[in-house]
């Protein structure tokens, strides 16, 4: 076989596997078939775009604008998407039970109208692409649940369940939409809420809210969803006209008040009431408004209102009054900051006469950049940060910070600044810190302390206590982690209590005494080695003070570790607290820290086996002493 052969034999092989892919692959499978043709009808539902039911004198129209249902006649109005697709979903479904032959309806004429299909009252039509024939509704047959069918200029007539015909024979309101927006709370961006005391206006920055009038200030989020919800939830009660015409029976000519959701996606040609717009940035940027009127004379737990968008009114439960009670008050966000930790590098710590604190974020932990970047206690600078964050003011005290001594506030006892940090420039910031919020405390007075954020001109409550979490100290910042090694990493260890053992591994990794007798607790010195090599401290005192009781300790303790770089480190124990935990300290750190009971035993744990000769007491070495 030449190549030429070979080439046209491949060509056509591929053919054939174009074929297969581009048609037979298309066509249903025999299953597939089988059910298809037991269908009513065969449709594809996304490319249906309208909907045409005859009843009667009444022709309801519904179509698809924007991937939503509208009705168009008799009413224009949003129409109930949910009952529409359910329509869609029962014909999907709808199949023949039975069939009668043309060629029988044709022997009898009066067939047709015996089944009520001569001249049908209910038609449905389906508008789109590859749409099937009218459909045409007969009477009730004699089975249960069962009716005639036929399609226009068929001559078969089918039996087949009732469904369709629930779905469609209804009154043109009922495929209204009884929710009054397809807004979510998501897309609500703004919010304007006129009341007989004034005018609110929110609006949402990032994923918070602010309050822009009649003040600006932080809002509660979601005291504000709960506002929004009150609107995107509601579902009205009764159709009562369209707002083309007289308003006043319905208290709407002039309205007791009006709340707006402003979408910034919405379309241009969402018609809102006339001259209700706002100007933002030089666009006009359009929104639902919702008006609210009168109560109704025999419908006293509801209420009339008007709502622009789908030019009608309605009405509404009574509860939708409540939102004309809002206050600004109502809506403020009650705690003292907001902190973006997801841009949070920096947190500074300044209080008069104290050094300051800068603790640093790295890698998901926390150091302290103004002692040479030593770690800090991440658990409690956390901590920290959700005691501020979850703090909640006392009492709102001035809306303008106009006499900062009053309250202490211009020179605070303690100023808090949080920082994002950039360690070169981007388009987005520069390199080095920049402040997103500082918090000045001022004077305290009785259960509370005065506080503001100095970007905002407010003074603020809050509790005295919250100052206690807050240390001005930065020894109290540090980690609590004291020693981190192995146990095998110790080599050389020296206790002292009320007398002095000392101890050392030889080459063999065996320990033997350098001060003491008899056998070796191994199992105490095992106990000893653990907690000693991976010590924490309950929490760091600050600095240390003769009350600590270092000058008469309870258990001074010395070890070196192995290595190329041996080091020695000395641990002293002072004074018990009122927590039972106790005074420690370690030689070339500063400050006290406090640790547990239970660590101490372990620490005095007997090193020499029971009933064995002591050593003679030796003078135990002073608290400063160097191994």
């Amino acid at each position: 076989m030449n190549w030429r052969n070979t080439l046209i034999l491949a060509i056509i092989a591929l053919a054939g596997v174009a074929y297969f892919r581009f048609f037979e692959m298309k066509r249903p499978g025999t299953e597939e078939a089988r059910r298809q043709s037991q269908n009513m009808v065969n449709f594809d539902r996304t490319k249906i775009d309208g909907i045409v039911i005859q009843n009667g004198d009444q022709k309801i129209e519904i179509r698809r604008r924007d991937n939503k249902w509208r009705l168009e006649t008799p009413i224009k109005d949003q129409a109930d998407g949910a009952l529409v697709e359910t329509l869609l979903s029962d014909l999907e479904n709808w199949q023949k039970e039975g069939t009668i032959p043309a060629k029988e309806i044709d022997s009898d004429k009066s067939k047709l109208a015996e089944y009520g299909l001569h001249n049908p009252k209910l038609k449905l039509k389906l508008l789109g692409q590859d749409r099937p024939p009218e459909i045409l509704f007969g009477k009730e047959a004699a089975m249960e649940a069962r009716m005639y069918v036929r399609f226009q200029n068929s001559k078969e007539t089918f039996l087949a369940r009732e469904s369709v015909k629930k779905d469609i024979d209804k009154k043109p309101e009922e495929f209204r939409d009884r929710k009054l927006t397809d807004l979510s709370n998501a897309q609500v961006r703004r919010v304007v809420l006129k009341t007989p005391v004034g005018e609110i206006e929110l609006e949402k920055k990032d994923t918070n809210w602010e309050i822009l009038k009649p003040l600006r200030a932080r809002a509660d989020d979601q005291k504000v969803n709960d506002l929004i919800s009150q609107v995107t939830s509601a579902r009205i009660g009764q159709f009562v006209a369209e707002d083309r015409g007289d308003l006043r029976p319905y208290g709407l000519a002039e309205p007791r008040g009006s709340i707006t959701l402003f979408d910034q996606e919405q379309k241009k040609d969402q018609k809102v009431e006339i001259g209700e717009s706002i100007k933002v940035a030089g666009r006009e940027d359009k929104g639902q408004t919702l008006q609210i009127g009168a109560i109704p004379e025999k419908e006293n737990e509801q209420v009339y209102v008007r709502f622009a968008p789908r030019g009608s009114v309605y009405t509404l439960p009574k509860k939708i009054e409540e939102i004309l009670n809002t206050k600004p008050a109502d809506l403020r966000d009650i705690h003292l900051v907001r902190i973006d930790t997801n841009i949070l590098d920096r947190i500074t710590i300044d209080a008069p006469g104290k050094t300051k604190t800068v603790l640093a974020r790295k890698d998901g932990n926390w150091t302290m950049t103004n002692r040479d970047n030593a770690p800090a206690d991440a658990g409690a600078v956390r901590r920290m940060i959700d005691a501020l964050q979850n703090e909640r003011v006392t009492k709102f005290v001035e809306d303008v910070a106009s006499n900062l001594p009053k309250y202490g506030l211009d020179k605070p006892q303690l100023q808090l600044t949080f920082s994002s940090f950039a360690s070169e420039n981007t388009a987005e910031s520069k390199a080095g810190e920049e402040p997103f919020a500082t918090i000045a405390f001022g004077k305290d007075e009785g259960d509370n302390v005065y506080a503001r954020l100095t970007d905002e001109p407010f003074v603020v409550a809050v509790r005295r206590g919250l100052l206690d979490q807050i240390s001005p100290d930065p020894l109290q910042w540090q980690d609590l982690s004291i020693f981190k090694f192995k146990p095998e990493q110790i080599h050389r260890v020296s206790v002292t209590t009320d007398k002095e053992l000392s101890l050392e591994r030889d080459q063999g990794n065996q320990w033997h005494w350098l001060k003491g007798n008899g056998a070796i607790n191994q199992a105490n010195l095992q106990s000893l080695l653990t907690t000693l090599s991976n010590l924490y401290a309950v929490r760091w005192l600050g600095t240390t003070t003769p009350q600590q009781g270092f000058d008469k300790p309870q258990l001074v303790l010395s070890f070196t570790t192995s290595g190329d770089n041996k080091t020695s480190y000395q641990l002293t124990v002072g004074a018990q607290n009122n927590d039972s935990t106790l005074c420690a300290r370690v030689d070339g750190r500063d400050g006290t820290f406090t640790i547990r009971g239970s660590d101490l035993n372990n620490l005095k744990l007997p090193l020499e086996t029971q009933g064995t000769a002591s050593p003679s007491p030796t003078t135990a070495p002073s608290p400063s002493a160097t191994p």
